[in-house]
């Protein structure tokens, strides 16, 4: 029966409804895969730490109860005896300002060592703390496991007590035992930190980077290491906690040597030509001085935030000291500083100004059904973005936030890039309301932060993208309020 009516058609009109079933049957084109990376990118470990965007120092050892920056090598461990030391309060004092990374002196410059080094008697072994029988690096680190916070040390290369100091290979030696200790006695290290400082009794002094840099990935795979060349992490150059305005994750560590004072600018900028994903991280203390000195204070927040702004907010981690007391406590005022600290940092950014605005771009790969539609910027997801469908043109690409409200205002912008594919943008401009509100930006790299000189009111605001290595990838976009301006 069903033959007989189909037969009946005309054959202009089976041909019709064989093309229509065949239309509707064919599968939906495929969807375009991700763009290529744009190398350098960055390991797991150093991606990690940058999402950190905060972590903390703890500047504690004889300088403490000497009253001074550099210690001589000549003080008697016998001074050494803070009478309530308390290493879960210092980590209280981080996890609370939303720390998930803290990193001690275990031997600064003096080379008194914070653990019973088996090649040292200037160490805590000799000291009264304890009967000589305490080790601020397990409490430390066994306070960190507890709350689930990471730990870095610092092991300074520079030692002014122990006799082969300025004997290469004695000396070179004597470290590796002390850095082979740390490596493999208190379990997993986050950051091992480096620096290149040396004295009068260093004129001949050589130190082993590499023999040090290849023990330390040995012996801890994930391991970042932090120098002046890295390999891992970068000094930014300054100890203010501030970085460039322009402020690459890439660097060529051919370039580079650890104590150079001259290659500061370099470390500053870093290098959109570079070879090596090596981001800066700016080191900087709550107080004047990095130990603890009783006539000084935390710094006011408003400098607080003006550091998280020149630090995180333009591509960088703060690394924020906090000295014990000789007590061996974080005192109250610090702790005070570091809640108000987070509360600010939290009021500003906690609330987007730009939620449920309409997301508009210059093109998207793959289309507004693709995985890189310009809505991926504001989807608070930490995977997605937004990137164009074309290759870079005259005027460069641009993304707008559409349907603002007028009456919200806000004194900060904050754009984010999806570094996992590498760092791209070279120079953009924010709009508002097809005003030019900052002008001449360079790089973004993992945040940028714009803090405006007053609260703006708009309906749109837009970011363009004038140069870029490769196609970019914006992973956010936010407005935010900022009332402590």
């Amino acid at each position: 029966m069903r033959a007989t009516i189909w037969n009946s058609l005309p054959l202009f009109l089976q041909l019709l409804l064989q093309f229509t079933v065949l239309s509707l049957s064919k599968p939906p084109p495929l969807p375009l895969p991700p763009p290529l990376p744009v190398l350098p990118v960055p390991t797991a470990s150093q991606l990690k730490w940058q999402r950190r965007e905060i972590i903390m120092f703890y500047h504690f050892g004889v300088n403490t109860f000497t009253n001074s920056e550099w210690g001589t090598g000549h003080e008697s461990p016998l001074i050494f005896n803070p009478t309530a030391l308390n290493t879960s309060q210092w980590i209280t004092a981080a996890t609370a300002a939303g720390v998930s990374l803290v990193i001690l002196t275990a031997k600064h410059h003096d080379g008194f060592c914070l653990w019973p080094s088996r090649y040292t008697h200037h160490s805590v072994a000799h000291s009264p703390w304890m009967d000589g029988n305490g080790d601020v690096v397990r409490d430390f680190v066994t306070a960190a496991s507890s709350s689930g916070t990471d730990v870095g040390l610092y092991l300074s290369p520079w030692d002014r007590h122990d006799r082969t100091y300025g004997h290469d290979v004695a000396y070179n030696e004597h470290y590796l035992g002390q850095l082979y200790e740390l490596l493999t006695n208190y379990g997993k290290i986050s950051e091992i930190w480096f620096d290149g400082a040396k004295g009068a009794n260093a004129t001949n002094m050589t130190y082993n980077f590499q023999d040090w840099f290849g023990m330390t990935k040995q012996l801890q795979g994930s391991i970042n290491i932090f120098s002046d060349a890295g390999p891992d992490l970068r000094w930014v150059g300054d100890e203010t906690g501030a970085a460039g305005e322009t402020s690459w994750s890439l660097i060529n560590r051919t370039r580079l040597r650890i104590g150079d004072a001259s290659l500061e600018s370099y470390l500053i900028a870093g290098d959109p030509r570079g070879a090596d994903w090596v981001p800066p991280e700016c080191d900087v203390s709550i107080r004047p001085g990095w130990f603890w000195h009783e006539d000084e204070k935390p710094k006011p927040l408003n400098q607080l935030l003006d550091i998280y702004y020149k630090s995180v907010g333009r591509n960088c981690v703060l690394l924020l000291n906090v000295p014990p007391n000789k007590t061996g406590l974080v005192s109250d005022g610090d702790i005070q500083r570091l809640r108000e600290f987070r509360l600010a940092i939290d009021t500003i950014f906690n609330h987007d100004i730009a939620g449920g605005s309409v997301v508009k771009a210059s093109s998207e790969r793959g289309g507004k059904w693709g995985a890189f539609t310009a809505n991926n910027v504001a989807d608070g997801e930490a995977g997605t973005y937004w990137t164009p469908a074309k290759e870079e043109k005259k005027g460069g690409f641009w993304i707008e936030l559409r349907g603002l409200n007028p009456r919200s205002k806000f004194n900060v912008v904050r754009i984010e890039e999806a570094i996992w594919m590498g760092q791209r943008i070279r120079r953009h401009r924010v709009y508002v309301d097809g005003h030019v509100v900052v002008r001449n930006g360079t790089t973004v790299g993992h945040k940028r932060l714009y803090r405006l000189r007053r609260p703006v009111a708009a309906r749109r605001v837009r970011i363009r993208i004038l140069k870029s290595r490769g196609p970019p990838l914006l992973s956010a976009l936010g407005l935010h309020f900022d009332p402590y301006g």
